[in-house]
């Protein structure tokens, strides 16, 4: 099995005269440039072609009328088509849920998003109430086989990063009591987990205790996935934690970061740029896509 993972940066469907398109891959803080909607959403379906993947984790996808409408008219065209496609309601205050597409039917598939820490017995932070929603967005679970995959979107650093912290700990920690149990267990924590790069504790340190970073398995200037143009740095927020399970039965699996899609402004990647790039924009997204490949899955 093949696995990618994208951040797709607001996608959102607009209504127009024309049946609607696409809000381009930007942020709601950028001027509007939409000159480069459609180009944008050209470059996120190639980079998503790209990866050839038999399974994709996406983030930032606004309701499943906006997936399916990218999916027909820009991806399929261009990958072949993945039948099976998920995005359920989450709790992101602009809309921006998790989803799922696959090639082949998942055997489950479910939303944690009205789960509360009371729920999972765990201690909200001071100040948030244990009755409110631990996901930021959600929590999507799905099966394959033998296989489980958990796509987050945990909380972004800002506006406040102590509280950020406190409430990404509390989602890491949600997770962590939703993984399969069991030493043979196999399961993937898939997604943007939002965790900057500053020293210090680290708020997904109980996943990366439980699981195995897969991306640690490339080379430190390799692993970037985001470019912050405002200071000129690059992060890591996207990742693969793979249970002890799966990376020992994998051993050879070592992600790919796409840098493909990002805009020229975020420098030299692993390969060249799409078509069409431009220094800021169209851009596929401001994050890479993640792959890895899953021998026997």
């Amino acid at each position: 099995m093949r696995i990618a993972s994208l951040n797709m940066q607001n996608l959102r469907l607009l209504p127009d005269e024309a049946g609607g398109h696409l809000h381009g891959a930007r942020d709601r803080d950028e001027p509007p440039a939409p000159q480069h909607d459609d180009a944008d959403r050209r470059l996120t379906a190639e980079l998503l072609a790209a990866t050839q993947a038999d399974v994709v984790a996406l983030q930032e996808v606004f309701d499943a009328e906006s997936l399916d409408f990218f999916h027909d008219r820009y991806l399929a065209p261009r990958a072949g088509p993945y039948r099976h496609r998920l995005c359920l309601p989450g709790n992101d205050g602009r809309g921006l849920d998790v989803a799922l597409m696959a090639r082949r039917r998942w055997d489950v598939a479910r939303s944690h998003a009205a789960l509360t820490a009371t729920d999972l017995g765990l201690s909200a932070p001071g100040g948030i109430p244990s009755d409110q929603p631990v996901f930021r967005r959600d929590c999507l679970e799905a099966r394959f086989d033998a296989l489980t995959l958990f796509v987050v979107h945990f909380k972004a650093p800002s506006p406040d990063p102590a509280r950020a912290w406190a409430l990404r700990r509390l989602e890491a920690e949600a997770v962590l009591s939703l993984l399969p149990k069991g030493r043979d267990a196999l399961w993937l924590v898939i997604g943007d987990l939002n965790e900057p790069r500053e020293a210090g504790a680290r708020a997904i340190a109980p996943l990366e205790t439980a699981g195995v970073d897969l991306g640690l398995r490339l080379p430190e200037h390799e692993r970037w996935t985001y470019y912050e143009p405002h200071i000129g740095a690059h992060h890591r927020p996207d990742a693969l934690i793979a249970s002890p399970a799966l990376a020992a039965r994998c051993p050879d699996a070592v992600p790919r970061v796409l840098h493909r899609g990002l805009g020229h402004e975020a420098g030299p990647g692993q390969g060249a740029r799409l078509e069409g790039v431009g220094h800021h924009r169209p851009h596929a997204s401001d994050h890479a896509a993640l792959v890895v490949d899953l021998p026997g899955l």
